[in-house]
């Protein structure tokens, strides 16, 4: 193998397997099907290596978006079958790496490859590109020419893996599989804290791209820490759209870079939500104590490091209310602090719990020691006048801790709403009775909230193609779009129009005969003919 840091494609082979032991020590080759491959080492890559990337993505592009969308589709379902082929080993590697449990790692493999797989679906159903024909029309006055357009991807895209999810927020994650069925190829930032992870994904993707006979260029790792890297990365003009999970600082500098070059490109950045939960009055009379219990399962999933935590909880004071805190508390207290993602991620953590507590506004209802790069749940309260008086006390706190906001009636709790920025989700708890209740909340959540549930809790993000994983600034950068499900090709395409061209130089979707019977608009009208 050749000493290069840069996880990068070639037609044949992926070069970069050796890296680099942070002690300045040798230079190693990592073999993926042995077992040494549990103690990589790696370095950071430099400007040329990133040129070399973004460059090679951008020859790629033409050759990997003109190929069919059973060829694509194909790929995406060798991707799936190559990271299962991984084994034991990736779960092994994943699981030292972030302190998560076997089975929360096997899920969320599971969950990748399926969404994989979906895309590949997407693009056989073929309806994706959105066809549109509206026939030339002589006779009329004036004359309408002959119009058809669809979706194409718009070139390479940069992805950037999260920390909270090393395999479905990662290298073969969402963003990059709506890439790839977009068409468009990938250069991607590995995140620090999942490095061994992210290598072993890689060498999937980099092997189906080989047994795809696909360009070099469509998929390359990079490796480093700093912010450097994904500033030069989001720079390179070859990259034409962002991908971003993480936090909100680091998406909003990216977004700055994007919007400074010569050629402004769209970042689409999941960043920050505190997900409200809405406690309605005949729900927490008839069922707080389950609520209770049921939120701090919720709060305390995968040590709160999921993005649609619920950080917020609304509700009118009553005995229902002392039910649910009683049942709440009792259920978080008993549960075991753990390990966090990241010596960061836990800093933070304590940082934001110690804030809350220190608020003189702000009741502690539960908070516990925990070792420092551990989680243990913590749940304070406010009245609603004071959360709505403090601006600090609507930030974010990633990981275990939620403010539960005691309301004086509906009306104050749509007034909270209207305060909050984008979120994610937001969930309502409701009986029948509360559903006039809950008429009133439901206008000002659509304009503040990317999905709305009732009687449960966010967490636990479906991919389907219904899903909305979005929401308004600053839940992510651009409320139009999602990050799950197939409606997240669409942030990788953008629409051509056709006008005049013969038969013979429209692309196969747009021509009059429809031999794959796929959903085309003709005169806007929806069909198969």
């Amino acid at each position: 193998m050749t000493d290069i840091t840069l996880a990068q494609i070639t037609g044949e082979a992926l070069i970069g397997g050796a890296a680099q032991r942070g002690n300045g020590g040798s230079f190693k080759a990592w073999n993926p099907t042995a077992r040494e491959h549990l103690e990589p080492a790696f370095h950071m890559v430099d400007i040329a290596q990133i040129d070399q990337a973004c460059s090679l993505a951008g020859q790629a592009f033409d050759v990997f978006r003109n190929t069919t969308d059973e060829e694509r589709a194909a790929f995406l379902d060798t991707v799936a079958e190559q990271i299962m082929a991984l084994g034991d080993a990736l779960v092994e590697r994943a699981m030292a790496e972030t302190g998560l449990p076997r089975g929360r790692i096997e899920g969320e493999r599971g969950r990748t490859c399926n969404q994989l797989k979906l895309f590949g679906s997407l693009l056989r159903e073929g309806s994706w590109q959105d066809p549109r024909i509206d026939p030339a029309l002589p006779q009329r006055t004036p004359p309408r020419p002959d119009l058809r357009s669809r979706l194409i991807g718009v070139g390479p895209v940069a992805v950037f893996a999260a920390s909270n999810f090393p395999l479905a927020f990662s290298v073969a994650g969402g963003d990059t599989a709506s890439a790839f069925a977009a068409g468009c190829p990938v250069v991607l930032k590995a995140h620090s804290a999942h490095p061994g992870t992210s290598e072993l994904v890689a060498r999937a993707v980099v092997k189906a791209v080989e047994l795809c006979g696909l360009p070099a260029g469509t998929f390359a790792l990079l490796t480093g820490t700093g912010n450097g890297i994904g500033q030069a990365l989001v720079a390179h003009p070859a990259i034409q759209a962002v991908g971003f999970t993480g936090s909100r600082s680091g998406g909003t500098a990216l977004m700055a870079v994007a919007a400074g070059r010569q050629q402004p490109i769209p970042v689409y950045a999941e960043m920050s939500s505190i997900n409200p939960v809405f406690l309605l009055p005949q729900a927490l009379e008839q069922h707080g104590e389950r609520i209770g219990r049921e939120f701090a399962a919720s709060l305390t999933l995968g040590v709160g490091q999921f993005c649609t935590n619920p950080g917020l909880v609304l509700a009118i004071d009553g005995p229902g209310l002392s039910t649910f805190c009683a049942a709440a508390t009792s259920a978080l207290n008993d549960t075991q602090p753990a390990t966090m993602l990241s010596a960061g991620i836990a800093s933070s953590f304590r940082r934001g719990v110690a804030a809350l507590a220190g608020n003189e506004a702000v009741t502690t209802l539960l908070r516990l020691e925990h070792d420092d790069n551990q989680g243990h749940a913590a749940l304070f309260r406010v009245e609603g006048d004071e959360f709505l008086a403090r601006k600090e006390l609507h930030e974010e706190v990633f990981g275990p801790a939620s403010l539960l906001v005691v309301c004086k009636d509906v009306e104050q709790m749509r007034a909270v709403i209207e305060h909050l920025e984008g979120q994610l989700t937001a969930a309502i708890h409701l009986e029948e009775g509360d559903i006039a209740a809950a008429q009133v909340l439901l206008p000002t959540l659509e304009r503040k909230v990317g999905r709305i549930l009732a009687n449960g809790f966010g967490t636990g993000v479906e991919v389907a193609h219904a899903m909305v994983h979005g929401g308004p600034f600053p839940a992510t950068a651009d409320g139009r779009s999602t990050s799950v499900g197939t409606g997240a090709i669409f942030r990788f395409l953008r629409p051509v129009a056709y006008q005049n061209l013969p038969q013979a130089l429209l692309p196969a979707v747009l021509r009059d005969e429809n031999p794959r019977g796929i959903w085309r608009r003709r005169d806007g009208a929806l069909g198969k003919e």
